[in-house]
């Protein structure tokens, strides 16, 4: 399903939580989640992507019940009036199970499979894209005290150890997107180091996905701290990741990173 792309996909976040570090509460009933769903819509998304658990550092796990309340209303709610990709952000598999269920295409698991074992056999026996991401820890402790000799092949050969255990389990390869994990146990110079040497993590040959909206370490970088006012810092990197080959972003503020997304698309066409 992941491939081929004409063109990278944006991905739309919705965050039907308390506590999300930037949007909390805003879209955690299905009337404004719908509300915004029409919004990314008319703005140029592609995917949307549908979380009931903030991973915000020093966020605490939310029990799989909890969960599926909060996502399952807001997925069978916009399956209403759109066939738009919907990927289920969680690192449960019973969640997963239940998103998928009532129309959610794909899963984004934040912990790569890690976190819960029957992860990976959900994704094989439902035949869906699986997007595996990096971290260091969980997102309670992620931020404690990350540390990498050399960040870039420590989380180059952490993703290739879950893919080989993706493919094992069934997954097919068409079917596994990777992500870096910005912000997941990083440190700045770790975001930044990632950042600069994305083309390593397209060479393995799997479409990457990119989230860095409105993260942290670019407020220290621009000496801001909302994370709203990091929208134009996002759509750089956005235009960065293009250029390196990344296919898909994962991010807020959709129109902005729609247009950032396509400039540079169009002038890597010209390369």
């Amino acid at each position: 399903m992941f491939n081929p792309f004409y063109k990278p996909l944006i991905m739309g976040i919705l965050n039907v939580t308390p506590d999300s570090f930037s949007d909390g509460g805003r879209y955690s009933d299905i009337a404004s989640a719908v509300q915004q769903v029409e919004k990314m819509l008319a703005e140029g998304v592609d995917i949307i992507d549908v979380g009931g658990e903030s991973t915000r550092p020093g966020a605490e796990l939310v029990a799989a019940d909890e969960q599926i309340r909060r996502v399952v209303p807001v997925i069978t709610a916009i399956r209403e009036f759109t066939d738009t990709l919907i990927s289920i952000d969680t690192t449960s598999s019973k969640v997963a199970s239940a998103a998928l269920a009532v129309g959610a295409n794909m899963i984004n698991d934040v912990s790569g499979g890690r976190q819960d074992t029957d992860m990976f056999a959900v994704a094989a026996a439902a035949a869906v894209p699986i997007i595996i991401m990096h971290s260091q820890g969980t997102p309670k402790t992620m931020q404690d005290s990350p540390y990498y000799e050399d960040v870039v092949r420590e989380v180059l050969e952490a993703l290739q150890e879950r893919i080989k255990t993706a493919l094992h389990a069934g997954i097919k390869k068409d079917n596994i997107a990777i992500d870096p994990g910005i912000g997941f146990g990083k440190r700045k110079q770790d975001n930044l180091d990632l950042l600069a040497h994305l083309d390593v993590f397209v060479a393995l040959g799997f479409p990457v996905l990119l989230g860095t909206s409105r993260k942290r370490f670019m407020g220290s970088i621009c000496e801001v701290a909302e994370p709203t006012e990091l929208v134009t810092a996002t759509a750089v990197t956005t235009a960065l990741g293009v250029m390196a080959g990344v296919k898909m972003f994962r991010v807020h503020d959709v129109k902005e990173n729609r247009q950032a997304a396509d400039v540079a698309w169009a002038i890597r066409q010209c390369g």
